[in-house]
């Protein structure tokens, strides 16, 4: 079946929408005929966006939400299930960045990646996924990992720690759904992008002038914005990740990068070598 098949006529739900592979993921549910639930704590963001999917045609609802508010995300699933309908796609994407050597991370800090990009992904998976089990009707769940979930960088510690986190966290749910009897309807994936375009790197937080090596991490900053130059736009890659989720695929990757950085982890754990600087 074709993405347009197996997803049409059905509500999405996409936590970090208003911008980045969220956006791009938003955008291409509602080219294919789903009802788009953007949420995200940037207010001005998805409701220009549920604008423009409403302008070219599509149904979109905006509500503003705060994935490290467990509360919020029940309510948020309360409301779609009473006022839109019956969740075809969780989307758990909300995340940000972070750049300092880990002992250099403000605590405020690390605390907001551990807040968002994993407590967020549980919360969203606790407040949704049992109202989707309720019914036999097919339904799918991805996570937002990242090619940092299979690698290791320095200066990005936080970052990349959560990306692992939600990495592993994809693939127990993946068995706890099997162990519980819902595989033949509930399909968990983790979705792993490379470089995709977005305000990540800027938004990221970094280290305290008076307590840290803030050349370095803004030095790591600047890196990583020069791989942003030769990013991925987010259509084409929430395309890929379409396409790939209906052909049954476990890891949705955006890239031939990610499959790459994946075997090279494989190799460096099976080999047990020592992580080194590239």
């Amino acid at each position: 079946m074709s993405a347009r098949e197996t997803f049409s006529g059905g509500v999405a739900v996409i936590t970090g929408a208003g911008a980045g592979i969220g956006a791009g993921l938003a955008r291409y549910a509602s080219s294919l005929g789903m009802t788009v639930v953007l949420a995200d704590i940037d207010a001005i963001a998805i409701a220009a966006l549920r604008d423009e999917l409403c302008a070219a045609g599509g149904t979109a609802v905006d509500s503003v939400c705060d994935v490290r508010d467990p509360e919020a995300l029940g309510e948020l699933a309360d409301r779609v299930y009473r006022d839109v309908g019956r969740v075809r796609l969780l989307v758990n994407n909300a995340g940000v960045e972070q750049f300092g050597y880990l002992w250099d991370t403000p605590i405020d800090n690390w605390r907001r990646v551990v807040e968002i990009n994993i407590s967020g992904v549980f919360f969203g998976v606790r407040a949704f996924l049992p109202k989707m089990m309720a019914t036999d009707e097919q339904a799918w769940v991805w996570n937002l990992s990242s090619v940092g979930g299979v690698v290791a960088i320095p200066l990005q510690a936080p970052y990349i720690m959560s990306k692992h986190a939600v990495l592993a966290l994809t693939e127990c749910l993946h068995l706890d759904v099997q162990s519980a009897g819902h595989d033949h309807h509930i399909h968990v994936q983790a979705v792993l992008p490379g470089a995709v375009l977005s305000n990540i790197f800027e938004s990221a937080g970094g280290v305290d002038s008076n307590a840290g090596d803030v050349a370095a991490a803004e030095a790591q900053r600047l890196a990583m914005l020069d791989i942003k130059a030769a990013a991925m736009d987010p259509l084409a890659a929430a395309e890929t990740v379409f396409e790939q989720a209906v052909e049954g695929r476990f890891y949705l990757l955006t890239q031939q990068s990610v499959a790459s950085a994946m075997a090279d982890r494989a190799n460096v754990l099976a080999a047990q070598r020592s992580p080194a600087l590239k």
